[in-house]
């Protein structure tokens, strides 16, 4: 026991090295990243804020898909930037422009090993659905459920792209040898890709909380900073395996946890599945969305 322990945290440290030095991505392009840095400032123009968005068409008409989609519910068309801004304001604003360069940046090729659109599509689904949870559970802040949600399997991506040789070895232990992915991710890497995503979060200064969601989304129970946040994101994941919508083979056999039911305010598992059925149009509706954006 003692020498396998000694093997994964070598692995961990080996990994973690290569982790610290993840430079080499794509510009983000010239719209989202001004657009990311003018709504940090204190003081804010939503004139010039619009004026640079609209100087990437593809921004604008991914900014407007998102806005019209049933994620915001809105009862009014947005047409325009000028309108998207004024009726989502510059958090959500902010959430979404955050996502769209997040897939910009990682961006990779899809192989047999990993659709890159079904993956960004279980991501932006499970984002979403936090977010409206958040709202169904009175959680104060839905647009970080959404960013937690949509960076849950963050690691996952970040060990097909960096670690590619690797991922390979991971899912052949998982399909020709029957291992767990966790337990498939420990044995080759020393770390999950739940720790991996918890790891460049934390490096790129997320909020601990956001953080956390990210490393316990398979255990809530375990989270000290937040666990409502946590539950959330392990609620929405489940809900695309139970849907079958946006659903990920590296989740397959995902288990509810049973501290859901508390913190959650459920009373029993069939309340919790006649809840996830409610939302089945809203993950449908979702899906040309995220298809369109990605």
């Amino acid at each position: 026991m003692m020498a396998f322990t000694m093997t994964v945290q070598k692995k961990k440290e080996k990994t973690e090295l290569v982790l610290r030095n993840i430079y080499n991505l794509p510009p983000i392009p010239d719209a989202i990243k001004q657009s990311l840095e003018m709504l940090d400032r204190p003081e804010l123009n939503s004139h010039s804020l619009s004026n640079i968005i609209s100087k990437d068409q593809g921004l604008v008409t991914k900014i407007l898909t998102i806005a019209n989609s049933p994620l915001y519910g809105l009862q009014r068309k947005v047409t325009t930037v000028e309108f998207a801004i004024l009726v989502l304001g510059y958090s959500e604003l902010r959430n979404i422009i955050s996502v769209l360069s997040i897939v910009e940046a990682f961006k990779n090729k899809t192989d047999a090993f990993l659709n890159q659109k079904e993956f960004w599509l279980h991501s932006f689904l499970t984002g979403s659905a936090s977010k409206r949870l958040a709202e169904d559970f009175d959680f104060p802040n839905s647009g970080e459920a959404f960013i937690a949600g949509f960076l849950h399997d963050f690691g996952f991506s970040i060990i097909h792209r960096f670690f590619h040789a690797d991922f390979i070895e991971i899912y052949k232990l998982v399909n020709e040898k029957g291992v767990s992915y966790n337990d498939a991710e420990l044995e080759v890497l020393g770390m999950t890709h739940q720790q991996i995503g918890n790891y460049l979060a934390d490096k790129w200064n997320f909020p601990e909380t956001l953080c956390e969601a990210i490393l316990f989304h398979h255990n809530p129970e375990e989270s000290k900073q937040n666990k409502m946040l946590a539950s959330i994101v392990h609620l929405a994941d489940y809900m695309t395996e139970k849907l079958d919508i946006g659903n990920s083979y590296w989740d397959k056999n995902l288990v509810l946890s049973d501290s859901e039911i508390g913190v959650l305010r459920f009373r029993e598992h069939e309340q919790v599945d006649k809840f996830i059925e409610s939302y089945r149009e809203l993950f449908s509706e979702q899906v040309d969305t995220v298809r369109f954006v990605n």
